[in-house]
């Protein structure tokens, strides 16, 4: 019985009364929760039909699923061929250039493209033509999802006064209340800040006396000097007037804006000659509202959270109340931002960020809604399906704001192998915009380059989706798990630190940029680099982040929105479309370096402390995120490493440590008792580490709860499962617990 099977006999035991037929003219059971949203929610505003839709929606369903089952069976053949030939070579030497004439024989390498341009149309600047953070959240929480979306705008001052961008050397701890001596320090940096990117003509803003209008122009007061004008005029473009002596100087600089505000009533405004209170930056300029990853929805109902809150942010109504500190406060979506011009003309900026959403992949299916024949449906179809309707309340305008001005729907769409996958999704789209009544192409396609089938056939993905692409980014985290699980058989891996190194991760990096800018992103479309990790390890990534805008990218994910407000500087020091005219002048990224696999060229000398370690570091990692996964459904979370540096975990890193492990393990470095012993070692640690938490469940001393075995199940099977991914035995763990 393969995983496939196991997991649709397992899946179809949940069915329950909470599932009946929508309609007597449609053969699909619908989850109570998915119908009644639908039809209640959802459509509510929209002329279509509840009878329209789910037909419709059956329609594509008997369609696309047959080409879904038999993309993942195509997986599986090429995986077991590559398997088969690291078998059949295993005594000889590693030959470059007989492997990659063995991966064009199989289709794994498809036929090279012409040279093409992308010519995605109605596309909003925040993709086409601003460079700056990007953030990714699950849209399942409401308060997360809400924090992303107005992220666009975030104070610098906050940001550094909280980080530890501003050291706590000489006096100027994070203690108390507001620490004079830490806010000099924010101050400081700050005016270095606009020194650096709003020059004077003489002088610097740390002297600054006032601002004053002179011919619909700013000029800063300065001792001594008088008025001052910028080195560059146009920088400045215009104000908004809050009344008593209150009011704001909005700056461009690399397409980005920030605010100087003014407000001499301020405490800080009190302190400060000018009456400066604070510099307000254009931050997460997008923002990923993330159906996968980083949620765990693993039924009908999660489905209709996750979709739910979806819909508040494109009616512009999601609200979420919490207690903060004993008193209530509720996040609801931010308003426009006006100004007026030099000129004297209105200028409205989006208060919030350009809102795009992540789809689930090709693999899973979702027990929320099955086929005629009680089969699960893919959970991408559905995803496509309800995501793009939902969506057409912004086209429609049928909310408080709008997120799209351009009239189109953007969703990312992860963990595709190869041109024919995004093709699927293309066809997919296409579909439902037909039964929708949208104009074809309305939505537009993000290809997460993060499977290596993907990355040795980038150009060839991109020229399939032309018309609709708006994004490609590597994600190094699910790259590294598939080359592991890709070359399962090649041999020992690397150590994960060592992994890093290596040369096929820089050629990956520098491959999806260099493919980007040769098929026409440049002023078209994005390219995106991957999460900085470690959130409360600001002065590190304002130390190295810079690495993303230079390598040519025009947008990098970060983790929370000070990290958006923070990175966003690199992007006033960086201009990423000058870097971009460097890069598509040098040598190409080699494929050849990207098959380079990493395995280990004398296993027999790797230490048994090292292999220790490794391993306990690999057990530590994924019971930290699987334990709240299955036990709490949190998809993603700032889960404490072995040395208690806070990390950002979703399944993209899970699998890279299961897969590790799974590799050593399939290569006798480790033994299944050796594996077993660590988890039990590690559960001591991890519960050590969450016994703050009410709601943690400890896995010692009995080691036998649902989340403790899907660990050991993901390191132990992990060689079995479906390109390695972690999402089978999750969403089979999580839901056991939740039955």
């Amino acid at each position: 019985m393969n995983i496939f099977t196991k997991l649709a006999s397992f899946f179809n035991n949940q069915k329950s009364e909470n599932q009946e037929s929508s309609s007597d003219s449609v053969s699909l059971t619908i989850s109570n929760h998915l119908r009644d949203f639908l039809e209640n929610e959802v459509l509510e505003g929209l002329d279509i039909s509840k009878e329209h839709f789910w037909s419709s929606f059956e329609k594509i369903v008997n369609e696309f699923s047959p080409r879904n089952k038999a993309l993942l069976q195509k997986r599986e053949d090429i995986q077991s061929q590559i398997d088969s030939w690291h078998i059949d070579h295993k005594d000889q030497d590693f030959n470059p250039e007989k492997y990659k004439t063995f991966l064009s024989n199989i289709g794994y390498i498809a036929p090279r493209s012409p040279d093409f341009s992308i010519s995605t149309d109605n596309v909003d600047p925040e993709i086409k033509t601003i460079a700056g953070p990007q953030l990714v959240v699950p849209v399942m929480n409401a308060r997360f999802a809400l924090n992303a979306a107005n992220a666009r705008w975030g104070s610098l001052y906050d940001a550094l006064y909280g980080t530890d961008v501003i050291s706590e050397d000489d006096g100027a701890e994070k203690v108390g209340g507001y620490n004079p001596v830490r806010g000099d320090k924010v101050i400081d940096f700050a005016k270095n800040f606009l020194d650096e990117t709003v020059p004077l003509e003489q002088g610097s803003f740390k002297d600054a006396l006032g601002f004053e209008f002179v011919d619909g122009n700013i000029q800063v007061l300065l001792p001594d000097l008088g008025q001052v004008s910028l080195k560059n005029p146009s920088q400045y473009i215009g104000y908004k007037d809050n009344g008593n002596d209150s009011y704001d100087l909005l700056f461009k600089n690399n397409n980005l804006h920030f605010e100087i505000q003014i407000d001499p009533s301020h405490p800080i405004g009190q302190t400060d000659k000018a009456g400066i209170k604070d510099i307000l930056m254009e931050s997460a300029i997008t923002t990923i509202q993330d159906c996968e990853d980083s949620v765990a929805a693993v039924d009908g109902e999660d489905k209709t959270a996750v979709y739910r809150n979806w819909l508040g942010l494109m009616k512009g109504d999601l609200r979420e109340s919490f207690d903060k500190n004993g008193s209530l406060i509720t996040r609801e979506l931010n308003s426009d931002r006006t100004y007026i011009t030099s000129d004297g003309n209105d200028l409205v900026l989006p208060g919030r960020s350009l809102m795009l959403v992540r789809n689930v992949g090709h693999l899973m299916t979702n027990p929320g809604v099955l086929d005629s024949q009680g089969n699960e449906v893919p959970e991408g179809i559905i995803d496509a399906m309800f995501t793009i309707c939902i969506a057409m309340h912004d086209l429609n305008k049928n909310g408080s704001y709008q997120n799209s001005k351009t009239g189109s729907i953007y969703i990312v769409k992860p963990k595709m192998h190869g041109p024919e996958e995004v093709q699927f999704t293309c066809d997919l789209f296409s579909a439902v915009e037909e039964v929708l009544g949208l104009p074809q192409l309305t939505a537009k396609v993000g290809i997460m380059d993060e499977e290596r089938r993907t990355t040795v056939n980038l150009k060839e993905c991109i020229e399939v989706a032309k018309e609709r692409v708006i994004f490609i980014n590597t994600g190094f985290l699910d790259r590294t798990g598939d080359e592991i699980h890709t070359s399962m058989e090649a041999g020992p891996m690397i150590t994960k630190a060592d992994m890093k190194l290596h040369q096929w991760i820089a050629q990956y990096e520098n491959w999806n940029v260099d493919i980007g800018l040769e098929t026409g992103f440049k002023g078209r479309a994005q390219i995106g680099k991957g999460m900085w990790p470690m959130p409360d390890e600001m002065l590190g990534m304002y130390n190295t982040k810079t690495m993303h805008p230079k390598a040519g990218a025009n947008c990098a994910w970060v983790p929370s929105p000070t990290a958006a407000t923070l990175h966003a500087i690199h992007y006033h020091q960086i201009l990423v479309s000058e870097e971009q005219e460097k890069i598509m002048n040098r040598e190409k990224a080699s494929i050849d370096a990207i098959l380079d696999i990493p395995v280990h060229k004398s296993p027999s000398e790797i230490s048994s402390e090292e292999i220790q370690a490794e391993l306990e570091n690999n057990c530590q990692g994924i019971l930290g995120y699987v334990v709240r996964w299955v036990d709490q459904g949190v998809g993603c979370s700032k889960v404490p490493d072995i040395n208690n540096v806070g990390l950002m975990e979703d399944r993209a890193t899970c699998r890279i440590s299961s897969q590790h492990i799974a590799n050593w393990l399939h290569h006798n470095l480790v033994s299944e008792d050796q594996v077993r012993d660590a988890m039990k070692k590690m559960a001591l640690v991890v519960d050590g580490q969450n016994n703050s938490d009410p709601l943690y469940k400890s896995m010692a001393p009995s080691y036998d709860g649902l989340a403790f075995e899907a660990a050991c199940n993901l390191a132990i099977q992990g060689r079995i499962q479906p390109s390695g991914y972690t999402e089978p035995i999750l969403h089979e763990t999580r839901l056991k617990f939740k039955s």
